[in-house]
């Protein structure tokens, strides 16, 4: 061969477009690949497969219904055993628990309105102060509504109220009155515990036992309060 020739195949052989080569296996960082994936799953605001509750909304009418109608239920049942530690006369019991659904169910509901209402007041204010002409209606229509929270409100604490006064209230023998609301009570308290606990994605057994031991605790010291009381009277 030519050396002319041998030299141009050399330089035409050197200056050729070397293929980019792809990264061997071990030289891929697995924690740099887990972050690069973590960061697009942020970014796109995906939740973790099988999972695609938000709990955290849910949260804020949770609390109310849940808090609402245990509320109702620890109230009234507390109301008709302290009662029913002075006065074993079944009227009284039944008349206590009425009242007491009535007047909670009123206090919640307008406890609720002004709470709601004093929250919908300071974001109107916000959103007036952020002078967004075109968004102002639209965030406004977003707000919380004062009246069906009351309304809501109230519903879920006459319909806790209701369970021990329609399972103790119409039972003629005083013990099997008291232990009737104290079933009834345990119950309910249970079920709202596990209800709102598995609505809310949280631990079962804690929450139950947590409602429950509240209950508890309420009614043994309204009956031990006035079973006192009734004592020092006499």
């Amino acid at each position: 061969m030519a050396p002319d020739l041998s030299s141009h195949v050399h330089a035409a052989t050197d200056v050729a477009p070397k293929s980019p080569s792809k990264p061997k296996q071990d030289e891929i960082n697995p924690a740099t690949a887990t972050d690069a994936i973590d960061d697009v799953e942020a970014a796109g605001g995906s939740s973790p497969p099988g999972d695609g509750v938000n709990y955290v909304a849910r949260a804020q009418w949770l609390r109310a219904a849940v808090l609402g109608a245990n509320d109702g239920l620890v109230t009234v049942a507390s109301l008709m055993i302290g009662v029913g530690a002075v006065n074993e006369a079944r009227s009284a019991m039944l008349a206590t628990g009425l009242a007491g659904l009535v007047s909670g169910a009123c206090s919640m509901a307008i406890g609720e309105f002004v709470s709601v209402y004093a929250q919908y007041d300071i974001e109107v204010a916000q959103i007036e102060r952020a002078h967004d002409d075109d968004d102002d209606e639209a965030k406004k229509d977003n707000l919380p509504s004062p009246t069906m929270a009351a309304g809501a409100s109230a519903l879920a604490f006459a319909a806790g109220a209701a369970l021990p006064l329609l399972a103790g209230g119409f039972v003629r023998a005083w013990a099997g009155r008291v232990a009737a609301v104290c079933v009834a009570t345990t119950v309910g308290l249970a079920g709202f515990g596990v209800l709102g606990a598995y609505l809310g994605g949280a631990s079962v057994a804690r929450s139950g036992a947590r409602v429950l031991l509240g209950g508890w605790l309420a009614m043994a010291t309204t009956y031990g309060v006035l079973r006192l009381f009734g004592m020092q009277s006499a």
